[in-house]
């Protein structure tokens, strides 16, 4: 489950507590829900630490601080705790470990100042939430004083003649403010195939393996449509997939798959991509494995530049996600709720703009532990239409070839 969701899901389970420690207390159990797989490489954990810096520095951006504080949060009680089990954590590079180290001492300051203004907005919004509740509550003791008055009238009153009862006016001071009240009720490694691991891979749960069905190659699953409802939009230029099939149009010719990474920025509350960074890589007719991912993150820091999904060819097939693809994609969708697969078919002339299904998907792909190509059940969908994507021509694509 995305973090956005996590976050909805828990703050909507705790609707009644209003009071800052408790949303402090909810805040902190969710960024402490970070589980280490030790049988992940743990190289993956450092980049995946990369990306949650990059996306709390976006949600810092745009406002969105309780996200942040938990991203930021997560990251420190990776590498502060949780990853020390890990049984390669010896193995580290003394460089990785300093760099992580010099990160670590740029989000921690970070951290202790959200964490006060957190305090402060929680501790704000809980003193409207009384105000609010006191008008509330004087307003109604107020209309069943008039309501018992009335009633006593009414047994004194001959009823010939009696006037009709009118509503009381109510002083405009005693008046709530709906929005008020509305302002309060707040509410990894990424089983992919060891030969097809593209992309930057997330923390995923410690779950026990899929019994292994029988191998189906052929088995697709079908993509179908929902609304795109909270999501943000995924702004993609126009001339993306012309630029990239371009790129690619040697290994096309051979067969051969090429893939590349989505990244960009957030701008006016939109996603935009303006990279695709294409690494090193090896291909064949239906996979393609990565290399030297350290240049992607390398290039990424530089540029400021978050990951927004992934691309890739499919030489000789129709646009969809394959297993090892949906395993690929769960990773990126894990990290960011907006995050997409691109996939481009020259020989059917089709290009698919894909996301897992948030509600089944997602947490399917997550907990499956099979590896290589392996059939999935067609239904209910594992992945459908990206929703939430918007192209536009008046912004231009840069490739960068880093092979």
């Amino acid at each position: 489950m995305s973090l956005r969701t996590n976050l909805m899901n828990a703050e909507s389970s705790q609707m009644g507590i209003v009071e800052p420690q408790e949303r402090l207390k909810l805040l902190a159990s969710i960024s402490n829900s970070v589980e280490v797989d030790p049988n992940a490489p743990i190289i993956r954990y450092y980049r995946s630490g990369l990306e949650m810096v990059r996306m709390a520095n976006v949600y810092l951006q745009e406002g969105n601080i309780d996200a942040a504080y938990i991203l930021y949060i997560r990251f420190i009680t990776l590498f502060v705790e949780k990853l020390l089990t890990h049984p390669q954590y010896k193995t580290v590079s003394s460089e990785i470990k300093m760099q992580n180290k010099k990160k670590l001492k740029e989000v921690l300051p970070i951290a202790e100042k959200l964490k006060v203004k957190l305090k402060e907005k929680y501790t704000r919004e809980y003193q409207q939430f009384l105000e609010a509740k006191s008008l509330e509550k004087e307003l109604e003791d107020k209309r069943q004083r008039e309501a018992r008055e009335n009633a006593k009238a009414a047994a004194i009153t001959p009823s010939v003649n009696k006037p009709e009862p009118s509503a009381p006016a109510l002083p405009t001071s005693l008046l709530v403010d709906p929005d008020m009240l509305d302002r309060v009720l707040y509410p990894n490694d990424f089983p992919t195939d060891p030969n097809r691991s593209s992309g930057v891979g997330l923390l995923l749960p410690d779950t026990k393996p899929f019994p292994k069905p029988a191998f189906d190659r052929t088995l697709k699953p079908s993509p179908t449509s929902v609304q795109a409802g909270s999501l943000r939009s995924v702004i993609v230029p126009t001339n993306t997939m012309a630029k990239f099939l371009a790129l690619a149009s040697k290994n096309t010719l051979s067969n051969v798959e090429t893939c590349g990474i989505l990244a960009g920025r957030l701008t006016q509350n939109k996603l935009l991509i303006t990279h695709v960074i294409v690494p090193k890589q090896r291909g064949t007719s239906d996979s393609c494995t990565t290399m030297n991912e350290e240049d992607i993150f390398n290039y990424q820091d530089q540029h400021n530049l978050i990951t927004l999904g992934w691309i890739h060819t499919h030489p000789s097939q129709t646009a969809f996600l394959s297993s090892v693809d949906l395993h690929t994609h769960c990773s990126y969708q894990m990290m960011l709720e907006e995050a997409i697969a691109i996939v481009c078919s020259p020989k059917f002339q089709e290009t698919g703009f894909f996301c897992l299904t948030p509600n089944y998907g997602l947490d399917y792909i997550s907990q499956c532990r099979l590896t290589g190509f392996h059939p999935h059940p067609a239904d209910p969908p594992l992945f459908m239409e990206a929703p939430h994507i918007l192209l536009e021509d008046t912004v231009k694509i840069e490739v960068v070839d880093l092979r």
